[in-house]
């Protein structure tokens, strides 16, 4: 009889241990959770925008022209690691805009951070024609696919607050289209990169242009653009060729004129 107590005993000491170390496995992972979202702006570079800026910035610049549909937009930012630090969108509610911008936004700051240079800044659009087939970059866009852990997990009511879920996760993903940009601070240092999308291809540059140009952190040291910036290039031919080797389709004339006055409009910082 002793010796079934003793084993009984035994079995419940054990249960309890897997009990307990289930727990603190699952409390851990919850703190790790709030711990990055919480931290996260703490472990990147302060003069990143936070989520009321970028918000702020974004809503600017979605109420302006921008020759598209006049579509509610998201935006992201990333850091220098290519981790998001800031989600926002306009609108009244998540849902008011294309609900596959979110990570769109945040793959195109992605580029725009991972295909710039303290020297040189392209902007997503600027990688259009080159990762066509036949071109210099063919199959750029397969080249980092975006993460799904980082774009999908948490909560839907999470999603482009403060608290948002990719913050603090590396998104990854490479755009080839408008809307993606680098991000220079006042001293010329590569800080990371911004993205929006919700609309056309070419009002999402149009828009992602005056949203960094608010931010003031547009002071881009050099670009392929005939202003030698990171501004949009419409070269295309009826072949689809860019005698640049940088051009974008162009969406509306509309859209065109604007982009083309960005760098009059909304110069870059200098």
């Amino acid at each position: 009889m002793n010796r079934i107590i003793s084993t009984r005993r035994s079995i419940l000491a054990a249960r309890s241990i897997l009990a307990l170390g289930a727990l603190a496995g699952t409390i851990a992972c919850s703190s790790d959770s709030s711990v990055t979202a919480a931290t996260s702006r703490a472990r990147s570079d302060e003069r990143l925008p936070t989520h009321d800026e970028l918000q702020a910035a974004l809503e600017f610049a979605r109420n302006t022209p921008n020759g598209g549909f006049n579509l509610d937009m998201w935006a992201a930012v990333v850091d220098r690691g290519g981790k998001v630090v800031a989600v926002a969108y306009t609108g009244a509610k998540e849902g008011d805009q294309w609900q596959g911008s979110r990570v769109i936004s945040a793959q195109k700051a992605n580029t725009g951070n991972a295909f710039s240079l303290p020297e040189l800044a392209l902007s997503s659009a600027n990688l259009y024609a080159a990762a066509q087939p036949g071109g210099t970059l063919f199959g750029l866009q397969e080249s980092n696919p975006v993460d799904p852990d980082v774009a999908y997990r948490g909560n839907l009511s999470d999603f482009g607050t403060a608290h948002d879920p990719m913050i603090g996760g590396r998104i990854g993903g490479i755009n080839v289209f408008g809307g993606g940009f680098a991000l220079y601070a006042s001293d010329g240092t590569l800080i990371g990169g911004i993205g929006v999308s919700g609309d056309a291809s070419c009002a999402d540059h149009n828009i992602g242009w005056k949203t960094r140009d608010r931010l003031n952190l547009d002071f881009v040291p050099a670009g392929v653009s005939a202003t030698h910036d990171d501004n949009i290039i419409y070269d295309l031919d009826a072949n689809d060729h860019s005698p640049s080797g940088f051009g974008h389709p162009e969406c509306s004339a509309e859209a065109t004129a604007i982009s083309n006055a960005l760098p009059h409009d909304y110069p870059i910082g200098h």
